[in-house]
C-alpha cells in the first residue's frame, strides 16, 4: 500500500476534525478556542495541497475531500458563530428568533463559493472573491473583538443585529464577487515585482501586533480594498 498518497487526505480530515472541535467550543461560547482550532484547520488546509504536490499524489478524491472539510471549518463554523452573535445581540431587528438564523447566510455563501471554486479554472494562481478561510477569520475575530474591547462604540456596533446582518450579507457577497484579489505568493525574489505583497505583509504584521483580534479584521478588509485599488490602477495602466 502506498502510504504517501494517503497523507494529504489524512491532513484534510484533520482539518475537518478541527472544524468539528471549533463548533463544539463555539456552541459553549468559547470563541477563543474556536478561533484557534479554526486557525489550525486553515493551517492544515494549506499543507494538504502542499504535500499532495510534493508527493505527486493529487487526485479528484483529494479535491472533493478538501472542499467538504473546508465547508465545515470555513463554512459551518462562521455561520454558527454569526448565528450566536445575532442571538446574543442587544439591538434586535425583531422579537422573533427567526432573524438569528440569517447568520447562516454566511454558510450558504461559503458553500456556493467552494462549489464554484472547484470548477473555476481562473483561480489557479490567485483568487476571485474572498477565500473562505479569510472570511472565516474575519467572522471569528468579531466576538473576540467584542470580548476583549473596552470600547462602548465597539459594544454598540457588534451587538446591533442590523449591523451584524449587514456584515453577514457583505460577507456572502464578497465571497462570490467578481473581484480579483492579488496573490500573496512571491514568485520572483526582487522588490519591484513583490512590492505590493511585501508592503501588505509588513502592514499586516504591524496591525496584528498593535490591535490583536481587531487587527485580524483590519487585515482582511485591507486585503480586499488593496485588491480593488490595484485592479483599478492596473486598468488605468493598460487603458
Amino acid at each position: 500500500m502506498n502510504i504517501k498518497k494517503h497523507i494529504p487526505n489524512l491532513i484534510t480530515l484533520l482539518n475537518l476534525l478541527c472544524g468539528c472541535i471549533a463548533l463544539v467550543y463555539a456552541s459553549h461560547g468559547d470563541y477563543f478556542a474556536a478561533f484557534y482550532f479554526v486557525c489550525l484547520g486553515i493551517f492544515l488546509d494549506f499543507f494538504d495541497g502542499f504535500f499532495a504536490r510534493l508527493f505527486k499524489v493529487a487526485s479528484p478524491l483529494g479535491l472533493q475531500l478538501d472542499s467538504l472539510a473546508d465547508m465545515v471549518t470555513s463554512g459551518v463554523v462562521p455561520g454558527f458563530v454569526m448565528f450566536f452573535m445575532m442571538k446574543n445581540s442587544q439591538h434586535e431587528i425583531g422579537t422573533h428568533e427567526i432573524w438569528n438564523y440569517l447568520g447562516f447566510i454566511v454558510t450558504m455563501g461559503s458553500c456556493y463559493r467552494l462549489a464554484n471554486f472547484n470548477i473555476d479554472t481562473r483561480q489557479t494562481e490567485s483568487f476571485i472573491g474572498l477565500p473562505t478561510p479569510a472570511n472565516t477569520l474575519f467572522i471569528l475575530s468579531l466576538p473576540l473583538i467584542l470580548q476583549y474591547s473596552d470600547s462602548l462604540i465597539v459594544l454598540e456596533v457588534l451587538t446591533n443585529q442590523w449591523v451584524l446582518l449587514v456584515i453577514t450579507l457583505c460577507s456572502a457577497y464578497i465571497l462570490n464577487a467578481e473581484i480579483p484579489l492579488f496573490s500573496l505568493k512571491i514568485k520572483k525574489f526582487n522588490l519591484k515585482d513583490n512590492a505590493l505583497q511585501i508592503g501588505f505583509l509588513t502592514v499586516s504584521l504591524v496591525l496584528l501586533g498593535l490591535f490583536q483580534y481587531l487587527g485580524v479584521a483590519l487585515v482582511i478588509i485591507m486585503y480586499v480594498l488593496l485588491s480593488v485599488i490595484n485592479n483599478k490602477m492596473g486598468k488605468k495602466v493598460t487603458a
